[in-house]
């Protein structure tokens, strides 16, 4: 979703996040074997931000509420969907403009600038960046859950279906659901219920509203 928007995305083909080996930066361990290459991961990932704008895909999907109700689930951990307009976004994944300290989760603050070794909550413990890492729990994936089976249409882009939990919610949408997967290397096949539109996010997203809006 946002890589048309230069956002690199985390994960290459063959399984690094720039040129790190994925537990190395994105694990409990770690983190607690060398935090301060973990802070550097993010806090490059985090400066990236400032220099990328929404893509139009960002913008379509914010507009769409002018006569949807819609809610975004999202593994991206940028904040585009919130710049380009979209008010009920769920960050599956965490938020990279936001911290958390290493002993209390729910103790979370937004951090716009570099973190590092000595940046403490007001408790006097270390602070993390508010990411979910592998090994641990999702805590969100129960309200994704409660979305996607109440939803009537859902659009899903950019994403090859292999990380879970996030991929297991299509298990949860109901049979009559209007289902829209937008990849241009797409991991699903088409069928009743489910069109298939193997673009990038910014051509996919405008051709399924356009479809989506036919059937109005």
């Amino acid at each position: 979703m946002s890589a048309e928007s230069g956002v690199k995305t985390f994960r290459d083909h063959d399984g690094l996040w720039e040129g790190h080996d994925v537990m190395q930066v994105a694990s409990p361990q770690g983190f607690a074997n060398d935090p301060e290459l973990v802070f550097d991961f993010y806090n490059q990932r985090r400066r990236q931000l400032f220099e990328v704008e929404p893509n139009s895909a960002h913008y379509d999907l914010a507009n769409l509420e002018s006569n949807y109700n819609v809610s975004i689930i999202t593994q991206n951990v940028d904040d585009l969907h919130e710049r380009a307009g979209s008010t009920n976004i769920l960050h599956l994944h965490g938020e990279l403009l936001k911290v958390r300290s290493t002993h209390d989760d729910t103790n979370i603050k937004v951090w716009k600038t570099d973190l590092v070794l000595g940046d403490y909550c007001e408790k006097g413990h270390q602070l993390r960046p508010h990411i979910v890492w592998f090994g641990e729990d999702v805590p969100l994936i129960s309200k994704a859950v409660e979305i996607c089976a109440s939803a009537d249409v859902l659009f899903i882009i950019g994403t090859s279906m292999q990380v879970y939990p996030a991929a297991g919610l299509m298990h949860y949408i109901p049979e009559k659901t209007l289902v829209f997967y937008i990849d241009p290397n797409p991991a699903l096949s088409g069928k009743e219920n489910i069109t298939v539109i193997a673009e990038p996010a910014t051509i996919g997203v405008r051709q399924a509203i356009t479809l989506l809006n036919a059937l109005d």
